[in-house]
């Protein structure tokens, strides 16, 4: 049988994938995305999970969502369980994208507690575009159970994650976690409420605020 063009297109692509220069892997994911093909999929999922530049990862996602979900949701659905924990974030990053709520069944308590930020952290923003209606509250109260954890950058996460959630859904859990007597939760979760009520202040302003009131005794009550 004859090769055609677009077989040999393919190949190119694949092979670029795995090149040693960053261009050409970025070209190819382009390549991968700009005209679909099932034979693409497995390798871009897997390239996800090596790749070490942020803009060839965030094009590899772009070239995965152009592609069926029927062909990439079981793909990435085993990534989330991988070893690897780049394979996670990035999986997780990618459902995000497409926003199939078939795969919220996939995100469990252990990933959204992920002893590593950048998955907990994809995991949370995922979370939040998946999560079905009604299911709100009660990822509030687990997202919620990691206030506190990490540097500014994890912690800004998950104030945004909580606060995309909704107030409704939120404020309890906010508001029992500004009365344990963690002082790094306290302050997570005072800054938090004041980014859900005022989503302009800053968070850098919010926090310090918050630790603020925190070392001279206060709490969410007393903010109000």
């Amino acid at each position: 049988m004859a090769t055609t063009d677009q077989d040999t297109d393919a190949v190119r692509a694949l092979q670029g994938l795995e090149d040693g220069s960053s261009s050409v892997r970025l070209r190819a994911a382009l390549a991968a995305g700009t005209t679909p093909d099932p034979c693409f999929v497995d390798k871009l999922v897997e390239r996800c999970a090596l790749e070490p530049e942020f803009f060839v990862r965030d094009m590899l996602t772009w070239a995965l969502t152009r592609h069926p979900v029927s062909m990439t949701l079981p793909a990435l659905l085993r990534e989330v369980r991988s070893e690897r924990a780049q394979a996670r974030s990035q999986a997780l990053h990618t459902l995000s994208k497409i926003g199939d709520r078939r795969a919220w069944p996939a995100i469990t308590p252990e990933l959204l507690s992920d002893t590593d930020d950048e998955v907990a952290r994809s995991a949370w923003r995922t979370a939040v575009v998946l999560v079905p209606e009604g299911g709100e509250s009660g990822l509030a109260a687990i997202l919620a159970g990691q206030l506190g954890r990490g540097e500014r950058e994890t912690q800004l996460s998950l104030s945004r994650a909580l606060v995309a959630l909704g107030g409704d859904a939120v404020v309890p859990a906010l508001r029992a976690a500004t009365m344990v007597p963690d002082p790094r939760v306290r302050a997570h979760a005072l800054a938090t409420e004041r980014l859900l009520r005022d989503p302009d202040t800053g968070f850098e302003f919010a926090i310090e605020e918050a630790k603020r009131a925190v070392a001279l005794g206060g709490s969410s009550q007393e903010e109000r």
